[in-house]
């Protein structure tokens, strides 16, 4: 049987058709509704709530709200790369990434929200234009991976970083399709990773469906945790506690 992804709206698709018309259209919908949300939350604030600090340590919400600019402007430069051929990384440097996080964070509430705006219009526009042929090309990120994984990175960005902006919104309101995706993606970063531990995830959905992840780590039997998306997702990022989900969760490593 084929290797498979989730594509938007949750349905498993073979793995190198994920970059289909249909499926860069629908994975650009569930990022420009993800991006809405995120600017409904963005516009309720103000000069001094963007002040204050967000759900990341030693980040304000200024700094959460210039890293997802800035994230849509280096999955961009990865687009670049796979419509040119030549390599275009996502950020000159860390070093680089990290000074341009710092200093657009002293602006004001309107520029930043405006930046989300234009940042988000320009990686939307590339989406739109990218030729289908170039969605199969390599590009590297913080691993080597396919053009079209880039709308799954950052759809990822949005939710996360939209829970850490603190603004009332949490992984319950993440739709069961894009949760989906999102667990799919978190436990295949998991995946390998020595200081994992074992766990079996089974999550329950709306529709009535059952999914289990295997977390392979060096612990033996296997932890078993239950429950719904939203939860789920918060417990293995690390945003939120394992109280709401079912089993003995074990203490997990910091996710990125």
């Amino acid at each position: 049987m084929a290797d498979t992804v989730l594509g938007a709206g949750g349905t498993p698709v073979p793995a190198g058709a994920a970059h289909s018309t249909e499926q860069v259209t629908a994975a650009l919908s569930a990022i420009e509704r993800s991006t809405q949300r995120l600017l409904q939350v963005s516009e309720e604030l103000d000069d001094a709530s963007v002040r204050r600090p967000s759900l990341l340590p030693g980040w304000t919400r200024a700094h959460v709200l210039t890293h997802l600019a800035r994230n849509a402007d280096g999955l961009l430069n990865l687009l670049i790369w796979a419509r040119t051929g030549a390599e275009h990384p996502m950020y000159a440097s860390p070093a680089d990434r990290d000074a341009d996080i710092q200093e657009g964070a002293v602006r004001g509430h309107r520029l930043l929200v405006e930046d989300v705006v234009a940042s988000h219009g320009r990686f939307a526009h590339a989406v739109r234009t990218l030729p289908a042929s170039a969605w199969d090309a390599e590009v590297v990120g913080r691993e080597p991976m396919p053009a079209h994984h880039v709308l799954r990175k950052r759809l990822l960005e949005l939710w996360v970083h939209l829970v850490d902006l603190d603004g009332g919104v949490g992984f319950d309101e993440v739709p069961e399709a894009d949760a989906e995706q999102l667990l799919e993606d978190v436990v295949q970063q998991f995946g390998g990773r020595p200081d994992v531990p074992a766990v079996t995830v089974v999550v329950d959905f709306d529709d009535g469906r059952t999914r289990t992840w295997e977390l392979r780590g060096t612990t033996s039997p296997p932890a078993q945790v239950r429950g719904r998306p939203g939860p789920m997702l918060g417990w293995l990022l690390g945003r939120t506690g394992p109280e709401p989900l079912e089993g003995d969760a074990p203490a997990l490593p910091v996710w990125l």
